[in-house]
């Protein structure tokens, strides 16, 4: 999945079997975590970085197509999911062949 907002990438994920994902801003290296389903349409992701740092989001059916607001607040756009794959994510950088 690519993220945009407002029209600007803002990071990419993929997600992996067993609630595992890696997900990586634009133009950073991938960190890789898992995921869970708080509550209906409420994500939390924790990443092996930093495991305490758990991040939500609130997913939800926008105007154009699927979006995701982070709860942390601080009056950002919502990220808008501008396109889906199913080519894995490329994670060039230190992790390279583990």
């Amino acid at each position: 999945m690519t993220y945009a907002e407002g029209g600007r990438v803002w990071g990419r994920e993929q997600y992996l079997p067993g609630a595992k994902v890696i997900w990586a801003f634009e133009g950073e290296d991938c960190k890789r975590g898992t995921w869970e389903e708080a509550e209906p349409g409420l994500i939390c992701f924790s990443y092996d970085d930093d495991p305490a740092d758990v991040e939500c989001w609130q997913f939800f059916k926008g105007g154009t197509g699927l979006e995701a607001l982070s709860t942390k607040g601080g009056g950002g756009f919502p990220l808008a999911a501008i396109e889906e794959t199913d080519k894995p994510l490329s994670c060039p950088g230190p992790d390279v062949g583990v």
